[in-house]
């Protein structure tokens, strides 16, 4: 993904509907984006909200089917045919969590060798935002 800066690895996160990091699975530059999604399911089953909103690089029938044995139900977001930015549904949250996650100087490049390191960082920074929000709520 050229927007991620992050060269030879993919980050794959599983978010709530306000955004926050659920799980994550860091996986090399050229595994597919559904193989991230399975591994993703795979270490989640069962644990967390039947319903997941994807982009259409997960259509298909095929996969849907593969998504039941995980008990998820997947609806693949359409892009519309308009000119110009356009809020797509649900796709935004993710995307938004990317922009959250971007403005840590240790997720903007990778830096870390391994990607155990990679996967930790991830979840430090998602710690440091959610108690960010808890400070301001007290």
């Amino acid at each position: 993904d050229g927007c991620k800066k992050v060269k030879g690895r993919k980050r794959h996160i599983l978010v709530d509907h306000l955004g926050l990091l659920i799980a994550a699975v860091i996986s090399s530059g050229n595994c597919g984006d559904r193989n991230g999604l399975k591994a993703l399911l795979y270490l989640n089953n069962g644990k967390y909200p039947n319903k997941v909103f994807a982009d259409q690089g997960y259509a298909g029938q095929e996969f849907k089917d593969d998504m039941r044995h995980f008990g998820v139900d997947l609806e693949t977001v359409k892009r519309r045919d308009r000119s110009g930015f356009v809020l797509e549904a649900r796709r935004w949250i993710v995307e938004r969590t990317f922009a959250w996650l971007g403005k840590s100087r240790r997720l903007s490049k990778d830096y870390e060798l391994i990607t155990t390191s990679s996967l930790s960082m991830l979840y430090l920074s998602m710690v440091r935002l959610m108690l960010r929000r808890i400070a301001c709520l007290v």
